[in-house]
């Protein structure tokens, strides 16, 4: 599930009816009042108000029976030959003139934004791979929002794919920066994903593998105008199994995934976490698993720190595993669709940061009895959503 925009804009043209009455109202008024009183001047709302809910066809169209609407009034209120009259008419025309100009502008801009879009959207799609709703024991679905909104391209990334074994890999992160100046980077690390997910039978020697592909990377723009220290990606990588509810996660310096157990949110905290990719820094055994349990009907939701940290108008963060605890988990769509809605209203409109969500159920597995943690309260952290009594609905 990608949700981009919630509701299509309105087309303005049904309103078109407005300015066509106020010419209509504004001559007759004009018309049956003194010959002192000229109101002619207020038809160049007509036009102005149509190029903010039309093209500039339409505009042009209702500027010109503007103009036509004053050239009556100045014919039944003393002729064409009166100096204000023709003042009057000149100017309508002149502004008229210009905002059908400006109108067409916007519209030119809109077809450049337009086929920007177009392209990348594509972009984004080759890029991202949109994950498969059904993958192994997995149903999946995800939310993307970018932060320019020109491109809908940012600095998130993610992706799902098989490994060779019975098992599936999942990667989530972020870019350091938005938009299209994270593109190469964000490349870098899902072409190197998906090549080694089916190369490397361990989580460690993926994410040894995800690292040198980004130092190499960052090696050959060591002499461009960026500072490559500059560059790095928080990412947080998963490996989970088929069979078995043991799963394992290396974490990159990327914000903890969610696990909803049983109407209980546990914050996954790594134990042994290492930096983000591209700090070129540890050795590939210096990369050690995570181990958690992921059992049939568990409910996996990974994001990035463009939802944690968006702000409401007051300033607040907005407080993602609080908010999840309250939500009914039923299935991923569901449970995706809330925390947008959710997030928005948080926000009060679109998040000033890229943000993405993935949000994964494991549906079919041997439901074996869940292990507890030696340490359940050393770097985890649970939540129970209020009111709740009843199991979960799958």
């Amino acid at each position: 599930m990608s949700v981009d925009r919630l509701v299509e804009e309105p087309s303005g043209r049904g309103l078109v009816a407005i300015p066509l009455a106020l010419i209509v109202v504004i001559t007759v008024v004009d018309i049956r009042s003194p010959s002192d009183i000229h109101l002619g001047p207020l038809l160049v709302i007509a036009p102005a108000l149509t190029a903010s809910l039309a093209g500039a066809s339409l505009t042009a169209l209702v500027g010109v029976l503007a103009v036509t609407a004053q050239v009556v009034i100045a014919v039944l209120h003393g002729g064409l030959t009166t100096a204000n009259h023709i003042a009057q008419i000149i100017a309508l025309t002149v502004l008229s003139a210009l905002v059908v100009f400006v109108c067409h502008v916007r519209e030119r801009r809109a077809r450049e934004l337009s086929r920007a879009r177009s392209v990348a959207e594509t972009a984004q799609r080759v890029l991202l791979r949109p994950p498969p709703r059904r993958i192994g024991p997995l149903r999946v679905a995800w939310l993307y929002l970018a932060a320019e909104d020109e491109t809908h391209i940012g600095g998130d990334l993610f992706a799902v794919a098989r490994a060779a074994h019975s098992s599936t890999r999942v990667i989530i992160g972020d870019v350091r920066g938005k938009g299209l100046a994270s593109i190469g980077e964000a490349s870098v690390v899902l072409g190197a994903f998906r090549e080694g997910s089916h190369r490397y039978a361990t989580l460690p020697a993926l994410t040894a593998a995800l690292e040198v592909s980004v130092c190499r990377d960052l090696d050959e723009v060591a002499d461009t105008e960026h500072d490559p220290g500059e560059h790095f990606i928080t990412a947080l990588v998963l490996d989970l199994p088929d069979q078995g509810p043991q799963a394992e996660m290396i974490n990159c310096g990327h914000p903890p995934p969610l696990l909803l157990h049983d109407h209980e949110v546990t914050v996954l905290h790594a134990r042994r976490p290492v930096p983000p990719l591209g700090m070129c820094e540890l050795p590939a055994s210096s990369h050690h698993p995570d181990p958690f349990t992921f059992e049939t009907g568990d409910i996996l939701l990974l994001y990035t720190d463009g939802v944690i940290e968006a702000r409401s108008p007051t300033g607040a963060f907005y407080p993602l595993a609080e908010r999840v605890a309250s939500f009914p988990s039923s299935h991923p769509d569901t449970l995706l669709r809330h925390v947008y809605d959710d997030l928005l209203a948080h926000v009060g409109g679109q998040p000033a940061d890229d943000a993405a969500i993935l949000v994964i159920e494991r549906t079919t597995s041997h439901h074996l009895h869940r292990p507890h943690f030696t340490h359940p309260v050393d770097g985890h952290h649970r939540l129970r959503p209020s009111g709740s009594s009843s199991p979960v609905e799958h």
